[in-house]
């Protein structure tokens, strides 16, 4: 147990408390147990290490890995049982995924320690959905996403503007906020390059995000779906396909003979894909809530990942209609458009560049062309850049 409060420590010690990811104020965090999922590299860690730093005692609190050599040696549920006999209270558990039997584990620590507080964070989306079935009804999960481009503004600039809603996106409130950012369209334009990962002023940036790309596809993926080695890296290939084709319309039987599997398990490949958060998927909208929309367009997650997946410039096109699904999503239901590229609550945008015509959309009631490269919309005519201040 020493090993793990000397690595606590300093974790807390390194860590900062000057930028909080959206997610933070909306966390119940006097939950009895709750989890935090999302791709690799997008800042779970980092958030509860701000959380415990700013509001627990290190007398009561312990948090702890699963991939440390620790458990090695011990279990997770003995490491808990000895850390609440002396007086602990609150248990912080990161990558609770690589633990073999964790929701099982998860669910014995809930019924059995009634004032024990858990918090558990999770990089494999699939294993954490397949296990949650045991934790339905004793924990929460929250989903983190990349940065936004308000965040990014933030955390790489200093500059701190407010979230705008999608009301007040379409009422030109953005503007007001114009000088304050300075250069949107200069940051922007940066932001889609390698400012979705908190980590993309790092030198190794291009390394370190194909190697999330690379585990996620060989190994996450993989191992949750019982794949062989030889699966995984056929879903690498089916994803850098993917790249050089977005957005289109899966057909499933030519992806089948590209990547030599049977095409009844094309759409499974798809849903990993997007559920480990490589991919995103456009849907038509349905009747009821109950009843899973038909693919009309499949996306990149990300413009990051474009641009590393890519081995030639990716196209401009993609790139926008790719960050207004991608920002978007978190706070809104976004479903394909009949005549437009999206519709949010009945509402159609049209995404293009500062030449995009209103011939789209003519004739359409409740409908906004969002342009690229302006700095300030009119009418009916939105920057694009704005729709990235929404969370």
């Amino acid at each position: 147990m020493e090993a793990l409060y000397q690595n606590f420590e300093e974790q807390l010690r390194k860590t900062t408390l000057d930028f909080k990811r959206y997610l933070y104020p909306s966390i119940n965090w006097d939950s009895r147990m709750f989890g935090i999922v999302g791709p690799r590299g997008v800042g779970k860690t980092t958030l509860v290490l701000q959380y415990i730093k700013e509001n627990r005692s290190i007398s009561d609190t312990l948090y702890v890995s699963m991939d440390d050599l620790y458990f090695a040696n011990h279990t997770l549920h003995e490491t808990a049982d000895k850390f609440y006999k002396n007086g602990g209270k609150y248990l912080f558990i990161d990558e609770i995924h690589k633990y073999p039997e964790w929701s099982r584990t998860l669910k014995n620590l809930y019924d059995n320690y009634s004032d024990l507080k858990v918090v558990f964070t999770g990089s494999s989306i699939l294993d954490i959905l397949k296990g949650y079935a045991d934790l339905s009804r004793r924990a929460l999960v929250s989903y983190l996403q990349g940065l936004s481009f308000r965040e990014y503004l933030q955390f790489f600039h200093g500059i701190t503007v407010p979230v705008l809603s999608l009301q007040d996106i379409l009422a030109h409130k953005n503007g007001d906020l114009k000088p304050v950012i300075g250069y949107p369209i200069k940051y922007f334009k940066e932001y889609l390059q390698r400012g979705y990962y908190p980590f993309g002023n790092d030198e190794d940036y291009v390394a370190h995000l194909k190697q999330i790309i690379t585990q996620t596809m060989e190994s996450d993926i993989p191992v949750y779906a019982n794949m062989n080695v030889a699966t995984g890296r056929k879903l690498l290939k089916l994803l850098a396909i993917i790249a050089d084709s977005v957005p289109f319309k899966p057909n499933f039987s030519g992806l089948s003979k590209l990547i030599e599997v049977s095409k009844n398990n094309i759409a499974d490949y798809f849903y990993y894909i997007e559920k480990a958060g490589m991919i995103a998927q456009l849907r038509e909208k349905t009747e009821s809530f109950l009843v899973v929309g038909k693919v009309e367009k499949v996306y990149l997650d990300n413009t990051n990942l474009a641009f590393c997946l890519s081995e030639k410039a990716p196209d401009t096109g993609n790139l926008r209609e790719t960050v207004f699904f991608n920002q978007m999503r978190i706070n809104n239901k976004i479903y394909r458009s009949d005549k437009g590229d999206f519709n949010i609550n009945n509402l159609t945008f049209e995404v293009g560049g500062k030449s995009k015509t209103q011939k789209q959309i003519e004739g359409l009631k409740n409908a906004y062309i969002v342009k690229d490269d302006i700095e300030y919309g009119y009418q009916n005519v939105l920057p694009l850049w704005a729709f990235g201040l929404n969370y």
